[in-house]
């Protein structure tokens, strides 16, 4: 897939993960790299950049294995962007499908 193309649905990709539960970072990557190939590289500063929007919110939870982890939780105000993206994405994919099957 075009990083390009992939780099401008991760954001709803990850907000859409965080509404189903709180995640760390590398579970996020493992969740999302299970269809669609990305990195840590990618992912750390998608969330640093939705912290510091308040799209997420940040809290440290022991881990059985290791120092605590940084999970990360969706906002009220991350769950209104996350509709918002929702529908933009569904009003884009259906005009480009409409234009790919000729109309």
């Amino acid at each position: 897939m075009n990083s390009q193309l992939k780099k401008g649905v991760l954001e709803m990709l990850v907000l859409q993960q965080l509404r189903e539960r709180d995640c760390y970072g590398y579970e996020l990557v493992q969740e999302i790299s299970e269809h669609i190939a990305i990195s840590e590289g990618t992912i750390y500063p998608l969330l640093r950049r939705l912290n510091k929007e308040a799209l997420v919110t940040t809290y440290l939870k022991e881990s059985e294995s290791g120092p605590p982890r940084k999970y990360y939780k969706i906002s009220s105000q991350g769950l209104a962007t996350l509709q918002e993206q929702i529908a933009e994405w569904q009003t884009f994919v259906q005009r480009v499908n409409a234009i790919l099957e000729g109309g």
